[in-house]
């Protein structure tokens, strides 16, 4: 009798905001240090983790990865991939676990050093009595979270001081989550980690001869304006050949965008009594300063900026404003935790010759594979149906603002293939 071969595919957790060199190197060094014959991209959706929406719509961002070595593309449920880290790390977790067909995960960090990385991970999903009364007193003495975890983790014994900033690089941090996501999961994922290479995460600038960052490329994509496919450099130096013809062809959006969304579901919901603090990431105290500064119209990022403190980073601000457009609230978050984060996975896009990869994750998955919008929702129940409605709910805002911003028609969630290579 011939021995079944084993199916070997590597978990890729991304955004692709957009999709540059540094993405492809690493797709080509996952599927090398993995010995993977298939990538399998889990992916936000339209809108991204810092709380904001992708610059291009899933399906672009979806055949650009597509086109540069990934292999199968799924959606991170839209719930939480514009949440927290940990959040987000454990729906993404959670979807490729869940998939029976990937064995490996491999993610960036700035560290590269999955000892340590590991390490913290252990304390953080285990909060031992050290760190955690570490963490409440710092927390009591008025330090930001941020500042109190490091804190305890250094008095836990995790790191060193020398190793605290760590903590300070948002790769490694997402990393850490990652980890402590698959342990607390008890996953059978075997984590990698590539050290970042090139520019920083948030850097701005674009810089000849490095990996740019995708902040980087948004600003640049953002100044360029509707001439970007005219420059001579700038932009194009920075992106595999298959993602500039995708970039000429497609239409970005960008936070203000939406500001009169925003801004009109701040006033309906105030006019009917619906408290803020109903939706995720909205604290008592956040709640009340967008409540005082109701009155007041503001664009999406002038809004953000007024709402910032020291307590409330930019990030954590976009994030809470977010999910009020979205109608994220509070209860179905925790339902989704419930739900156990992923109890979908839908298909966002494939190679034709990864036919075989969902074959096997169709024999050896535990959570159903979507491939058609067309009676998913009646598939599932309870907290996943709600999970799926989010999602098209989400994207048709997306899409919506598309249209309204170029004047142009656009398939929605129920007419819409997936993209097919």
């Amino acid at each position: 009798m011939i021995k079944e071969k084993n199916l070997h595919a590597v978990g890729i957790i991304a955004e692709y905001n957009p999709f540059h060199n540094g993405h492809a190197y690493h797709i080509r060094k996952a599927k090398e240090l993995s010995n993977a014959e298939y990538a399998v991209v889990v992916m936000s959706g339209d809108f991204v983790q810092r709380g904001a929406p992708a610059i291009y719509d899933k399906y672009t961002r979806t055949a650009m990865a597509l086109s540069c070595g990934a292999d199968l593309v799924l959606e991170i449920p839209s719930v939480f991939a514009s949440g927290s880290a940990e959040d987000f790390a454990s729906s993404s977790v959670a979807l490729l676990n869940g998939l029976g067909a990937v064995d490996t995960v491999c993610f960036g960090s700035e560290s590269g050093d999955m000892e340590k990385l590991s390490a913290i991970a252990t304390i953080l999903a285990n909060e031992p009595a050290v760190y955690s009364d570490e963490l409440r007193k710092e927390l009591k003495k008025g330090a930001t979270f941020p500042e109190a975890r490091n804190t305890a983790l250094v008095t836990s014994g995790a790191v060193g001081k020398e190793d605290a900033s760590i903590l300070a690089s948002p790769n490694n941090i997402l990393g850490i989550e990652y980890l402590k996501a698959i342990y607390r999961q008890n996953a059978s994922l075997t984590p990698l980690t590539i050290a970042r290479n090139g520019s920083g995460y948030h850097d701005p600038l674009l810089m000849p001869d490095r990996f740019c960052s995708a902040t980087g490329l948004r600003k640049a994509l953002r100044e360029s304006g509707e001439h970007y496919n005219e420059t001579e450099n700038t932009v194009f130096d920075y992106v595999p050949d298959p993602v500039k013809l995708k970039i000429q062809e497609s239409k970005p959006l960008y936070c203000d965008d939406f500001s009169l969304l925003l801004n009109a579901a701040l006033l309906r919901l105030s006019m009917e009594g619906i408290p803020f603090n109903n939706f995720s990431d909205v604290s008592d105290e956040l709640a009340a300063r967008i409540t005082k500064q109701l009155p007041d119209y503001h664009s999406f990022e002038e809004k953000i900026n007024q709402l910032k403190t020291r307590q409330y980073t930019y990030t954590r601000v976009s994030r809470a404003l977010l999910h009020i457009l979205l109608g994220t609230t509070c209860q179905l978050t925790e339902d989704a935790r419930r739900a156990g984060y992923a109890p979908y996975a839908r298909i966002l896009g494939f190679k034709k010759e990864s036919v075989s990869l969902m074959g096997e994750i169709k024999k050896r998955g535990s959570i159903p594979l979507i491939a058609k919008t067309a009676g998913a929702e009646t598939n599932l129940t309870g907290a996943a149906a709600a999970m799926l409605r989010h999602d098209f709910y989400s994207s048709h805002i997306y899409q919506t603002v598309l249209q309204a911003k170029y004047g142009i028609k656009i398939k929605n969630e129920f007419t819409q293939s997936v993209v097919i290579l």
